[in-house]
């Protein structure tokens, strides 16, 4: 089982890494990839040391799996070149998450969909991932008819020169700007650029993404994404509208038996999910589960997720371990 990480030096690749070492792939060959100026660098990996190579030698070596997370431009243009040579690709990139021929997988939720045939795979954007391991389950018992998401984002999903703006302002050092503003003591409502309607990418993302992972689209979705000065996760307000009746009891019941989703709601105790609790870990965590009085069969909740594991890495992780599972690669 040769596996690539194209990406191996970025943050997101570092995690992949470190899942896949945590994890129980049957690995006999890594073979990392990064940019040119990388190539001859060492990663290491179960105690063993790695060389970086190019992308064109790392498709020559026609690994089963390749795990990208080098950004869109790259994923067009090496992922289908990858899938020439026989190798599934699953990508971290939005370059094929809404194509409509490309499956968008959360495998807790679908990933019985994929098939031999399924050569690139998309995996679904971080602040997705998190509220559709909630929706979904919600959605199969109550019937969802809107839902209204804030997403409160850590500086982790912009990527390491995010991380050190925070860190330089911190200090009170001059930083190397990455947003067009200061983000220390701030919160921008900016995640991505500006689309022509005025929402971001990230909101689009958030507002389209949901209905093909759960292949229902008769709900509606609208969001507002926030980035705020946070390295453990991203958090997110979230307001669900059903067709049915439910109980709170019984709600939390259902999040409770999701696979992958931890219940943290008990607020006489100060017991709800924050960054701190989801940073490092892979699980979705759900809290402050209430009602909302202002209209009939609408819940309140508050999801919280390590973006760079459960958002980006292990979810990428998890694809791979069903396909090697199902004898899918």
């Amino acid at each position: 089982m040769k596996i690539a990480v194209i990406g191996a030096t970025g943050m997101v690749g570092q995690v992949m890494l470190s899942v896949l070492e945590e994890r129980n792939l049957p690995i006999t060959e890594l073979i990392p990839v990064a940019s040119e100026k990388s190539i001859g660098k060492k990663v290491n990996f179960k105690g063993k040391e790695y060389s970086i190579v190019s992308m064109h030698e790392a498709i020559e070596r026609k690994p089963q799996i390749a795990l990208f997370s080098a950004g869109g431009e790259t994923s067009k243009q090496f992922a289908p070149q990858f899938a020439k040579v026989g190798t599934t690709v699953i990508d971290n990139s939005s370059a094929w998450r809404m194509e409509a021929d490309k499956k968008l997988i959360v495998p807790e939720i679908n990933a019985d969909i994929l098939t031999q045939e399924d050569k690139i795979i998309a995996n679904p954007n971080c602040s997705t991932i998190q509220l559709v391991m909630v929706l979904a389950p919600l959605n199969k018992k109550y019937d969802i008819k809107r839902v209204i998401v804030s997403t409160y984002q850590s500086v982790t999903g912009t990527g390491k020169n995010a991380v050190d703006q925070l860190n330089a302002e911190i200090k009170g050092e001059a930083p190397q700007m990455v947003y067009p503003h200061p983000i220390f003591k701030n919160a921008l409502p900016h995640c991505d650029v500006f689309a022509e309607d005025d929402y971001t990418k990230e909101e689009i993302k958030l507002m389209k993404e949901p209905k093909k992972i759960m292949a229902d689209d008769t709900f509606s979705l609208t969001a507002t994404a926030v980035r705020v000065p946070v390295q453990g996760g991203h958090s997110e307000s979230v307001n669900i509208e059903f067709e049915n009746e439910f109980e709170l009891q019984e709600v939390r019941q259902i999040l409770k038996h999701t696979p992958g989703i931890v219940v943290l709601d008990d607020v006489h105790n100060k017991v709800y999910p924050m960054p701190l609790t989801a940073e490092g870990k892979d699980e979705v965590f759900v809290g402050r589960i209430r009602r909302d009085h202002s209209q009939p069969k609408t819940l309140n909740l508050w999801i919280v997720a390590d973006n760079l594991r459960k958002g980006a890495a292990t979810n990428a992780v998890q694809i791979a371990e069903y396909l090697v599972t199902n004898a899918l690669v």
